[in-house]
């Protein structure tokens, strides 16, 4: 179809909420999308320049368009959501999150039963659900059967079959798990108050369930009926306890629906909590592939929708980071500020990072590859480079009160430590302690060797220090025809500050960043690596202090001497026997002889 007849199919399209599908000159469905107004959205596709260059390649394939109108923007979205799982478009944002979660189903017959599945079945029966943790709803179960006994046979129980005494009480019967139905011990009416208390229950309204019982445990125990008032009394103390393990916020915000939103580059992470008279009864979070550069606005409707569908919920109330561009009379959009609902609000966030936070984890122990690229990926666009910094190296200067001076580099490749490519510099040609001038000749020596012996270079050098210390090592780089072939920055200790040449401002990468974590690692692995070096180095120089003024006695020997006596003042007590059990007789002698003169 040419572009000509798109425009025309344009033209027609109504003002209108609805969905619009994208086809290729083949037939596949290339991209669905919702829109508040049909006509305007899709024309927006072919007069805009986009930035985005798969949205650029999306246009030029599209040879069709067909669209679906609908009465509101919500239906629209609902719509969106369910084609695009069941079509799963190329170009469309990809849920990463296809598991058939578990619901507990009050099965539709006399005297219910209550049992967890994770096929819905179209019988009538009420199904509450899913749950995303096995765990929960295996806890609501639980307290179910502590609370109420109830069936779980099979048989049919209908009033011929009880009549006619078709049926024995089980096993379940003798141990107090049933109350025996199936022989008219316990009546219809009495199990449906059962089934009515346990649908209040899993709906998280456990408030409801106590007050209709506390004035029965009363009524009972009134009465002189004390057995069924300490049941009652043992089911609301069961109860109460497992409301108090439930996240109580307020019990004033009642049936409420929270969601949050985080994203990077490539995914977006939303987290939906439900809240009950301000107790959390679901949770849940889903991860959201990119795919045209959406925005958090786009990926939090998605999210919206996908999460209120799956959990059936209706509540009016919804707790967002930011009101979505989304309008519904049914429901209220509400960006709290401060208070109980804000609280709610951070703890929905907060699992949501927390969720991110795992997911990167399992990838980077499913596949350390994939990971080490997507963080290499971040360093560069966050340094601005023009190639992932594959091969970074980071140098450190140590010296102490001025004595020894050397230098330590240290090697990440793909993100990691590099040790065997770690090397140590003894400063050579300069006098006393000058960082600046001792980074100079350690940059110009490491890259003349390299170049000298065709090696290959980092994308990335990394100066511990500010801009003193990394304009020193520029020169290096400029002696060398280097500059602009390699990205070289310094990073500043105190407020981790990243200094490029040529500019006085420095940049501040975001203190959870991937980039600055590897950047404080680089450095500390210099510093560490640098150090270690300085004080062998000194050691090496206190020991030759002491005995280097005896001929033919050298570092080795004298080592061997420390390491025996601990200090030069004990070998200078020390017997020749005892020297020469530890040494060789002629160094012994040679020892021995220049402390006794």
């Amino acid at each position: 179809m040419q572009k000509l007849e798109l425009k025309n199919i344009i033209k027609t399209l109504p003002n209108k909420p609805g969905i619009y599908q994208y086809y290729n000159s083949e037939g596949t469905i290339l991209y669905i999308g919702k829109a508040k107004a049909l006509k305007k959205r899709v024309s927006s596709y072919f007069t805009k320049n986009h930035e985005n260059g798969k949205t650029a390649i999306l246009v030029k394939q599209i040879a069709d368009i067909k669209t679906i109108v609908v009465e509101t923007e919500i239906e629209a979205l609902l719509l969106e959501n369910n084609l695009i799982k069941k079509y799963q478009p190329k170009y469309n944002i990809l849920l990463k999150d296809d598991k058939t979660y578990p619901w507990i189903c009050i099965k539709n017959e006399r005297f219910p039963r209550i049992f967890s599945t994770r096929n819905i079945v179209k019988d009538g029966s009420d199904y509450f659900g899913p749950y995303a943790s096995v765990k929960m709803m295996n806890t609501v179960l639980t307290l179910i059967r502590e609370l109420y006994p109830l069936r779980n046979c099979n048989y049919n129980l209908s009033k011929e079959n009880i009549a006619s005494q078709k049926f024995k009480v089980c096993l379940e019967y003798h141990i107090g798990n049933c109350k025996g139905p199936c022989v008219n011990e316990q009546n219809e009416e009495d199990y449906d108050i059962s089934i009515t208390h346990i649908k209040s229950i899993i709906k998280g309204n456990i408030n409801s369930v106590t007050k209709h019982l506390k004035p029965l445990m009363h009524s009972y125990s009134n009465n002189l009926q004390f057995e069924k008032a300490q049941l009652l009394k043992e089911r609301i103390e069961i109860l109460e306890k497992y409301q108090s393990k439930s996240v109580i916020v307020s019990p004033t915000i009642n049936d409420v629906d929270v969601f949050s939103i985080i994203s990077d580059e490539k995914y977006g992470f939303v987290n939906y909590l439900k809240v009950i008279n301000g107790a959390i009864i679901q949770g849940h979070t889903i991860e959201l592939k990119k795919k045209l550069d959406e925005t958090d606005d786009t990926l939090l409707q998605i999210g919206i929708a996908e999460l209120r569908q799956r959990f059936e919920s209706n509540s009016k109330e919804v707790i967002v980071p930011f009101k979505p561009e989304l309008e519904d009379d049914n429901i209220r959009f509400l960006v709290p500020l401060r208070g109980d609902k804000k609280k709610l609000l951070e703890l929905s966030e907060r699992n949501a990072k927390y969720y991110r936070l795992e997911r990167n984890k399992q990838k980077a122990n499913i596949s350390p590859t994939k990971h080490s690229d997507r963080i290499l990926e971040r360093m560069q666009k966050d340094l601005r480079m023009k190639v992932k910094p594959v091969h970074i190296e980071c140098f450190d200067n140590s010296n102490i009160q001025g004595t020894n001076p050397v230098s330590a580099c240290v090697v990440f490749k793909d993100a990691k430590p590099s040790k065997k490519d770690y090397r140590h510099f003894n400063i050579k040609t300069v006098e006393g302690p000058d960082d600046f001038a001792s980074m100079t000749e350690v940059i110009y020596r490491r890259y003349k060797r390299l170049l000298d012996e065709k090696q290959p270079l980092p994308q990335l050098i990394i100066i511990d220090g500010g801009k003193g210390q990394l304009s020193a090592s520029l020169k290096s780089i400029d002696k060398l025809g280097l500059r602009g072939k390699i990205t070289i920055i310094g990073i500043a200790k105190k407020l981790e500050e990243i200094y490029f040449p040529g500019d006085s401002i420095p940049l501040y990468i975001d203190k959870k960043s991937e980039s600055l974590k590897v950047i404080q690692y680089l450095r500390n692995e210099a510093h560490r690596f640098g150090i270690t070096h300085h004080r062998n180095k000194r050691s090496k120089a206190a020991i030759t202090s002491e005995l280097d003024k005896i001929g033919g006695i050298g570092y080795k020997t004298a080592q061997q001497l420390l390491w025996k006596f601990k200090s030069v003042a004990r070998i200078k007590k020390t017997t020749l026997q005892e020297l020469e059990a530890t040494i060789s007789k002629k160094r012994a002698k040679v020892v021995f002889d220049f402390f006794t003169k």
